[in-house]
């Protein structure tokens, strides 16, 4: 009994992850309001919800990959950057198991949110060759920015809601999960 359990968890937490690919690929792929992907939200939820969750990791890079194979390439280093940042929820998630409910959610995911946007326009400004590598350049990349920061954090906030909420709603309508009245 307890083999089958670990191992029906194994594969639920395999489903789960990719799920959690496809949607960050399709999100990517499809039209969007730029920013405003599940990327960060699903790593977070990955690394909170997980049995195995060093899984986590890989929803976030396995997606970022698979939708750079059709999109045009940026420079390698603001890639690795890319990853490197959009990786951090997953063990944000890990971490904020320890803390119930949505409070410690929101706080990662809003950090999470604000580091990516630090990280990775300091790698635009250091490897796009866009900005001067000065102070100035610097301040002009990070300036350019701005206009995203917002729809990354709402965007991040909107889909730990979705993917937290919908498992919220999981747990406890009897019909989404498979108990009866």
């Amino acid at each position: 009994m307890h083999l089958h359990k670990n191992r029906a968890d194994l594969w639920m937490d395999l489903l789960l992850v990719a799920f959690l690919i496809g949607l960050n690929v399709a999100a990517r792929l499809l039209p969007h309001v730029p920013g405003m992907w599940p990327f960060a939200a699903s790593a977070l939820f990955a690394g909170r919800m997980l049995r195995l969750p060093v899984l986590a990791v890989i929803v976030p890079l396995a997606a970022v990959l698979l939708s750079n194979v059709t999109l045009a390439g940026d420079d390698w280093r603001i890639t690795l950057v890319v990853c490197l940042a959009v990786t951090l929820p997953a063990f944000a998630g890990m971490l904020v198991r320890r803390w119930p409910g949505a409070v410690p959610v929101v706080v990662a995911m809003v950090s999470c949110s604000l580091i990516f946007f630090v990280a990775t326009n300091f790698a635009v400004w250091a490897f796009s060759g866009i900005y001067p590598l000065t102070l100035e350049g610097l301040t002009q990349c990070y300036v350019a920015a701005l206009p995203f920061l917002d729809k990354t954090v709402l965007g991040d906030l909107f889909w730990t809601a979705v993917l937290f909420g919908g498992a919220w709603l999981a747990h406890r309508v009897p019909a989404l999960s498979g108990r009866t009245l």
